[in-house]
């Protein structure tokens, strides 16, 4: 991955829609060129386009991550979470936890309700650990590509 690589995915970062005549001259390339070098890394599968939503826009107004200690293999723990619709995305660890599942509510007694009834029930889990946070601005995570 080179420079112009990397100023690709910094301004896919910003608009993941951009049309390619604006994006070859944000990046020195003509159109074609981009479309090109961007085909390139989707080929190889060192860049993946996908829609994310935001769990708040979408009518959750609690979320948490939960720090999860499983009894035994993290693995299928992780699995059977995944499989609500109230759970954004888990994450195997190697730290405190064996896995982070961050999860999303209509509201604060819902969420706590799918923890306490869903969460701490599901077999293999030994601990929960919940972080409720307020996502109250729009935030936007962009990863350092150079």
């Amino acid at each position: 991955m080179d420079e112009i690589d990397r100023a690709i995915l910094r301004e896919l970062q910003t608009d993941g829609r951009i049309a390619y005549a604006d994006l070859g001259p944000r990046v020195g390339l003509s159109a074609s060129a981009a479309r090109q070098r961007l085909q390139r890394l989707l080929d190889s599968r060192a860049v993946q386009v996908v829609g994310v939503t935001d769990p708040m826009a979408m009518g959750g107004q609690a979320m948490a991550l939960l720090g999860i200690t499983a009894a035994g293999d993290p693995r299928p723990v992780a699995d059977a979470l995944a499989a609500h619709p109230e759970v954004v995305h888990s994450v195997l660890t190697s730290g405190g936890f064996d896995l982070f599942a961050e999860v999303v509510g209509p509201t604060a007694k819902d969420l706590l309700d799918f923890v306490n009834d869903t969460v701490r029930q599901t077999e293999g889990v030994a601990a929960v650990q919940s972080f409720p946070y307020f996502a109250i601005h729009t935030h936007r995570f962009l990863r350092d590509v150079g």
